[in-house]
């Protein structure tokens, strides 16, 4: 673990001090009162944000990391990063930044992976972050006791050393939703003799140099997996259940989500907005189906947008074949819902992701069967108002300035609760109405990988109204 800032952390030794003070959990263990300090769980670019709007909201902070270093899935030595050699934003710069931490004017419009780890790195530094990180330091279990408090069982990530548990006034959950892989499941898998591997296994084109490969899935990762595949496998086959919307990068010769932005200040109707981004698409890319890809089923905005310019130039030079889903999978085949069949070496399922909240009880976030959460504005549970999710968003933009504003609501809405409890009580009932609610005019596909969609406009909106209403006294 690291220990470059212990002596900036309070003292866990259970012992008298001007710290906290020792308690007990109903389980008969010892627990270290923190008094009002809040638990921040994840040190990833969600996290770092929480901690540092709780501070400047005056809270005393401890943030548990169970890597090495700052970054979540930005840092790509994590184990459980998803982030590939090859990395970049689909979302430009401006779009990206915390909007109180720029980039630097000189980093291009769509920055390397390796970038934002040490933009997120000096964004810990400048705001001196560190000294309230526990690095080496896995969550356990959260539990909630009395007076809407929080015990958070802490451990050595690995399960090495005993557990220790310390009671907080507040618990704000920013774990990421983008490490837990989703596996899908196909009839004769187990018996296939080749290589399978999900696209959070996936590093560097080495793996797949001089491979016949089947990438699965056409998002973000898959898309860009095989675009890979195609300049460094033997073959490459490209498996999707369905067509998509593949935007390019640029547009007009400005990056699409600026253009798209501009079109958004204007307040045209969804339709409106949807026929001109068809009409962009049409004339910047074509018509899909003439290079073998499905048509889509679904309107532009409906769906997780794909912002990739490479993909058709790839199977436009027939380094890609697109392949329709799969049917079954034999012992050195695969056979596809159009009847063929083909032979990788190695299948890459780049299937996304599930949320996981391994330390909570699925009741505490009201998750239903399907491992979905219901929260207001993607952070706020029902029922227990000591208690938020920081950065489960899947947003048409940028997601670092969406958490920003996001934590800073939180931060007003534990402060108000304790400065003017008779202000909150319309809040508390607000997220009681509309947990769940999905800040989207479009109808979104309902599959997991849209859980947490959202138009970056509609929720910025309902943010600012929000955070209207929990403004506290300076």
């Amino acid at each position: 673990m690291s220990t470059s800032a212990d002596h900036d952390r309070p003292d866990f030794s259970f012992g008298d001090n001007e710290s906290g003070s020792a308690a007990s959990h109903p389980g008969g263990r010892s627990v270290y009162d923190r008094g009002g300090a809040v638990c921040v769980i994840g040190a990833g670019a969600s996290g770092l944000t929480a901690i540092k709007n709780l501070k400047e909201y005056g809270f005393d902070v401890d943030c548990y990391e169970r890597e090495t270093g700052v970054g979540g899935a930005w840092n790509w030595r994590h184990d459980r990063s998803p982030v590939y050699a090859s990395t970049h934003l689909i979302s430009s710069k401006p779009f990206t930044q915390f909007p109180d931490f720029l980039m630097p004017d000189s980093w291009p419009d769509y920055p390397h992976h390796s970038q934002l780890l040490s933009y997120l790195d000096r964004y810990a530094d400048h705001f001196d972050l560190r000294p309230h990180i526990w690095f080496g330091t896995e969550v356990v279990r959260v539990e909630p006791v009395d007076g809407h408090r929080w015990d958070v069982t802490t451990r050595s990530t690995g399960g090495y050393g005993t557990e220790r548990t310390s009671r907080y006034a507040a618990v704000v959950v920013a774990n990421g939703h983008n490490w837990s892989p989703k596996l899908p499941s196909y009839e004769g898998l187990d018996e296939f003799r080749g290589q399978v591997m999900h696209a959070s296994a996936y590093k560097e084109a080495t793996q797949l140099r001089g491979k016949r490969v089947l990438v699965v899935g056409a998002g973000n990762t898959g898309c860009d997996i095989a675009v890979e595949a195609g300049q460094q496998a033997a073959k490459c086959w490209h498996s999707s259940r369905r067509g998509y919307w593949y935007a390019p990068k640029y547009v007009f010769g400005r990056p699409t989500d600026q253009v798209n932005d501009r079109v958004l200040a204007m307040r045209l109707p969804l339709w409106l907005r949807q026929w001109l981004f068809h009409r962009t698409l049409r004339l910047t890319v074509g018509d899909l189906t003439r290079f073998g890809l499905p048509r889509p089923d679904h309107k532009v905005y409906e769906t997780h947008p794909i912002a990739n310019s490479q993909l058709v130039y790839y199977i436009g030079h027939g380094a890609v074949t697109p392949v329709p889903e799969i049917i079954q999978f034999r012992s050195y085949s695969v056979k596809l819902s159009d009847g063929q069949e083909i032979e990788p070496d190695l299948v890459v399922f780049a299937t996304g992701y599930l949320p996981r909240f391994e330390f909570l009880a699925p009741e505490i976030l009201g998750t239903n069967a399907d491992g979905r959460p219901a929260l207001y504005l993607n952070a706020f549970p029902r029922r227990h108002p000591t208690l938020a999710v920081a950065g489960l968003l899947q947003p048409d933009s940028g997601v670092f300035p969406l958490v920003h504003w996001q934590t800073v609501a939180i931060a007003r809405w534990l402060r108000l609760r304790e400065t003017a409890p008779e202000r909150a009580t319309s809040f508390a009932a607000r997220i009681d109405t509309d947990a769940g609610r999905r800040f989207n005019r479009a109808k979104v596909k309902d599959s997991s990988r849209h859980w947490f969609e959202i138009g970056h406009v509609d929720y910025l909106r309902a943010l600012q109204r929000t955070l209207d209403e929990l403004e506290t006294a300076p």
